[in-house]
């Protein structure tokens, strides 16, 4: 019987920031389609409870220390088959909030970091001959729902993944973005306590009416890490719930006049 080009079986993928609330859907995503998985993450008691073939641990704040322990590991390991690029990290809400320091260090994490530990992986993959990165994005590369200095680094992922497709496509490796919009994770029960109204203000953006879940993230980050994907790369999908496909509230608001 052929195998459905959508599983992953006998497959390696290396997921960073598998500890989070999209991480471990990653995580759980990824081993229902037959992968083993090496979880990264910064300390390895943010990888408890997972269902981990290996774990890599750095901090991604820390560039030159992430390109370390990902060149200990492939030297240790090999080269995974494919990569989820998915730690990330934001505080600045617009402009007003950001000066060097902010701007610097979301640079560092979401960009810098992301680049020092896929550069390795990428070198390797191409020597391989075939490999697929992800990166996990947001709607935020692709218009402005505030965050600057998170945007910034966030559309840099996007530039970096279609580097990667054009000049690294001809030794078989894909890379492909995923961009969701608000995810549920656990990250909102601290603002929705602060806030029970809060997403009387958030979900009236969003076509579908709600959020995405993080298993809708890890699902399309599945997809573009199996054969089922090998003719993508380069391309850039929104996991939004509609949200990059138009302005509702101005159809409701403006035209609908509700």
């Amino acid at each position: 019987m052929t195998s459905s080009p959508f599983r992953l079986d006998g497959k390696t993928v290396l997921i960073s920031g598998a500890g989070g609330g999209i991480g471990r859907s990653l995580v759980a995503s990824f081993r229902a389609a037959g992968a083993a998985v090496i979880g990264a993450d910064r300390e390895a008691g943010m990888l408890d409870g997972l269902d981990l073939a290996g774990q890599v641990l750095f901090d991604q704040a820390d560039p030159k220390a992430t390109r370390a322990s990902i060149e200990r590991h492939l030297a240790a390991f090999g080269v995974p088959d494919a990569v989820v690029s998915n730690a990330g990290f934001s505080r600045a809400e617009h402009l007003g909030q950001v000066d060097d320091d902010v701007w610097a260090s979301e640079l560092a994490i979401n960009l810098n970091g992301a680049y020092a530990m896929t550069d390795p992986i990428v070198a390797a993959m191409a020597e391989r001959g075939a490999g697929s990165l992800v990166f996990i994005s947001s709607v935020n590369a692709i218009a402005h729902y505030g965050n600057p200095a998170y945007s910034a680094a966030k559309a840099g992922l996007v530039a970096y993944a279609k580097a990667i497709a054009v000049e690294r496509g001809g030794e078989g490796v894909r890379a492909n973005v995923v961009c969701p919009g608000s995810v549920r994770t656990p990250a909102w029960d601290h603002r929705l306590a602060a806030d029970p109204t809060l997403l009387d203000n958030v979900l009236p953006h969003y076509p579908l009416g709600r959020m995405v879940s993080p298993t809708e993230v890890a699902n399309a980050a599945v997809f573009f890490c199996s054969d089922a994907a090998s003719g993508i790369t380069g391309t850039v999908l929104p996991v939004d719930a509609g949200l990059t496909a138009g302005n509702l509230r101005f159809v409701d608001e403006v035209l609908r006049g509700k």
